[in-house]
């Protein structure tokens, strides 16, 4: 169940700079100097309207395995995030700020970036998108090495965010 994180917590996280310059930039284009990630699949039995509220609610994160404390338990732009991967002492810390909120008839979904703390510096995109007759739920994201750690890893590092993004696929649902 996602935790809730907080006041203070919560408050330093809000004001607590990027990570990066090119903020919104999932949006966009990619951006040049970082590692882009893109992944899609078409969800089989769930509907957008239950991909959304899973991925809005945080559901698909805790799904992916990582443990989830928000503020609030809802995504809405502003919104801040600790993630973490692992236990104890031996989890990492995944701390990420909601840049902008997608909320359309058949488009819907947020991208967060991170905060100082996170092993990676950039932005990741999760959208539920329906057309075609179906529903597809993408995970797009371009980042880069912000710690010691993660510049260390090399390709095992961009590993970890490869395998992150299948969870997440995994979990919305089927």
């Amino acid at each position: 169940m996602v935790a809730v994180l907080s006041p203070d917590k919560a408050a330093d996280l809000r004001d607590a700079p990027f990570t990066y310059a090119e903020v919104g930039a999932t949006a966009r284009v990619p951006c040049p100097g970082y590692h882009h990630l893109r992944r899609s699949r078409v969800l089989g039995e769930t509907d957008f309207d239950t991909a959304v509220e899973r991925l809005l609610t945080w559901q698909v994160h805790e799904g992916a395995g990582l443990q989830v404390a928000a503020s609030p338990r809802r995504v809405d732009t502003g919104a801040v995030v600790e993630l973490r991967l692992g236990i104890g002492r031996f989890g990492l810390r995944i701390p990420c700020r909601v840049a902008y909120v997608v909320d359309e008839r058949d488009r819907a979904g947020f991208a967060y970036g991170t905060l100082p703390g996170h092993p990676e510096a950039g932005e990741e995109l999760f959208l539920v998108e329906r057309g075609a007759g179906e529903v597809r739920f993408t995970v797009s994201a371009f980042s880069r090495p912000a710690t010691l750690l993660a510049k260390a890893g090399g390709p095992a590092s961009r590993r970890v965010q490869q395998v992150m993004a299948e969870r997440y696929l995994r979990a919305i649902g089927d």
